[in-house]
């Protein structure tokens, strides 16, 4: 990485970023630096609906791979970059294509919802998308004796049936490995520790079941206790007057916490909860993505139609709120 003394890597890439006329969005869970230099920094969907409405004719998308192909759905006409494509997803990558047409084929009639951490060619197989946000709503706008498939996060769909009580939703028992590793023994020791801390819960999360049901048994505060998106975190994060906060979910999200509430103590649930490729993006491949164009993100056009669609209906379900 080569700068000019007069000139900061962040001045770098806002002057690369100019040039080229990109709008640089980076997710909750990027390095703190990263997600400084962003013009945007948020949810996946939401950054990528951000990016669809800005004049910018170029989107560098600062996460993992799908999130980029997510853009390249909803600004077909712009080029998306990706400072590496080698930062994949646990998630993602639990179910393919193929797969999911196999399950299809067991399951005639369902209709199938599919998280939007997914590939745009499992979102093309798809019948309509949801967020973390909007899950429960969505199950819900399915008729009542349809069944439905539920893919690929295991915890987010156990979620879901629990919130609406539906008996025919087979779930895909897939997970992020990270938000896997937040265990009930965490959220137990740290509640411990600090009694009276406000706890702010991913639905991907490990714990996520645990959490709840020791809310209902009392163990864990139920005023206290939140099941929230990334998105919905930072949202009550902003109101927060706690003095301190446990946050399970990855350990890249207390960045955007501290930034909005100067008062509250945000200490993650699990230390470990890091992802490695979430930390793949470095400044000098940022840099690298904004001089030299790559690595350029495509989708199959025939793919990108079907999938569109599944993102769409999700819309019109109603405000997908955060994604992840």
């Amino acid at each position: 990485m080569t700068i000019t003394p007069e000139r900061t890597w962040q001045d770098e890439v806002r002057h690369l970023a100019e040039e080229r006329d990109a709008v640089v969005l980076a997710h909750n869970y990027m390095r703190p630096e990263i997600q400084d230099v962003a013009h945007h920094v948020g949810d996946s969907l939401a950054l990528s609906r951000i990016a669809a409405a800005t004049d910018a004719s170029t989107i560098v998308f600062c996460g993992v791979h799908f999130m980029a192909e997510t853009a390249k759905l909803l600004s077909p006409e712009k080029t998306v970059l990706a400072p590496t494509r080698e930062a994949g997803c646990s998630l993602a990558d639990s179910i393919d294509a193929a797969a999911l047409r196999a399950w299809k084929a067991e399951h005639p009639g369902a209709v199938v919802v599919a998280y939007v951490n997914t590939t745009a060619e499992v979102k093309a197989e798809t019948d309509i998308c949801c967020t973390s946000s909007n899950a429960v709503e969505v199950v819900a706008s399915i008729p009542e004796d349809t069944p439905v498939l539920f893919l690929p996060d295991q915890f987010l769909g156990a979620h879901v049936r629990r919130m609406t009580g539906r008996t025919n939703m087979h779930v895909w028992m897939g997970e992020c490995h990270v938000h896997a590793g937040i265990s009930p023994a965490d959220v137990r020791s740290q509640v411990a520790a600090h009694p009276d801390a406000e706890l702010l819960v991913h639905p991907e999360c490990g714990c996520a079941t645990s959490a709840l049901w020791l809310t209902g048994e009392g163990e864990l505060p139920a005023s206290r206790t939140q099941i929230l998106s990334t998105g919905g975190m930072v949202d009550a994060a902003r109101s927060m007057q706690a003095s301190t906060a446990l946050v399970a979910t990855e350990i890249g999200m207390l960045h955007q916490l501290r930034q909005v509430n100067k008062h509250t103590t945000f200490l993650p649930m699990n230390p470990q909860a890091s992802c490695r490729y979430m930390k793949m993006t470095t400044p000098e491949l940022l840099l690298r993505a904004l001089r030299e164009g790559r690595d350029e993100v495509t989708v199959d056009p025939v793919i990108a139609e079907r999938a569109r669609r599944a993102v769409e209906r999700m819309i019109a379900v109603g405000n997908p709120g955060g994604s992840e």
